[in-house]
Order: structure tokens, then sequence, then C-alpha cells
């Protein structure tokens, strides 16, 4: 499974695989339980994983470098109940986090992701697409 093809969908919780597209929309397989199902675009926003940023102190940085930060890191993770114990786990994996403007509620779907992503065995980097783009 390939990081590029993953997405957030707005009022849906966990990620998804995009299995193929339509005008109206897209079908998607949940990367929790394996479901494949249609999702329309007219009730859903799709965002993919790629083109997230997250702020810091200095640029933002793609979301693709917080996950390789904690997945270097020898942090456990934290429970997503506890909001203290999540902005310091960050707060060691990532300095340079700006807390001010990224919430602990971003933070806690952060953990639940990268769990994810760890769980299925997805590779943390960008396409090389959007790597050249970059740069």
């Amino acid at each position: 499974m390939e990081y590029s093809k993953l997405i957030s969908i707005t009022g849906m919780s966990g990620l998804f695989e995009m299995v193929g597209s339509k005008t109206d929309g897209a079908i998607v397989r949940s990367l929790d339980d394996k479901t494949t199902k249609f999702v329309s675009s007219r009730v859903h926003n799709f965002s993919h994983l790629e083109s997230i940023e997250v702020y810091t102190v200095g640029d933002n940085v793609n979301l693709v470098e917080i996950f390789q930060a904690m997945d270097a890191g020898k942090e456990s993770l934290p429970s997503d109940k506890d909001a203290a114990a999540i902005k310091a786990y960050f707060q060691k994996v990532y300095p340079n986090m700006d807390f001010d403007r990224v919430y602990v509620s971003d933070m806690k779907k952060m953990v639940k992701w990268f769990s994810i992503l760890k769980n299925n065995e997805v590779a943390l980097k960008l396409s090389e697409a959007s790597e050249e783009a970059e740069s």
C-alpha cells in the first residue's frame, strides 16, 4: 500500500485508500476494517495525506515528516485520551512544532493515524512526483 493513495475523509474516522474515483465521489477502502464503499464528494471532502502540512516554528512541514519523527523516536505512543501526555509526547518527538497553532485534537488525530499506518505497514515516504515538486 502506498502512502500517496491514502486519504482522510471529513465526517469519517480513520484513513482510507483511494481505490478509484468517479465524477461525483470516490471508491475507498478503510484501513481499519478493510471494507470498500463509495463516498460522495457532494457530502464529504477528501484530503490526500501527502497534501497535509503541519505548522512549525519555521516553515510548514509535510505530515510525513512528523510521522517519520514519530517512527524514529524511542517514545511509546501516548493514550489518545490524555491531552497532556499527547502534547508532552510531541514536544519530545518533534519540538519544532508550533504548539500555539497545532491543537491537541490535531495531535490526537496524528497519533491515531500513525497507529493505523504502522498496523498496515505503510512506508512513510512521499511519492517521487511530490518530492520533485517540493524541490
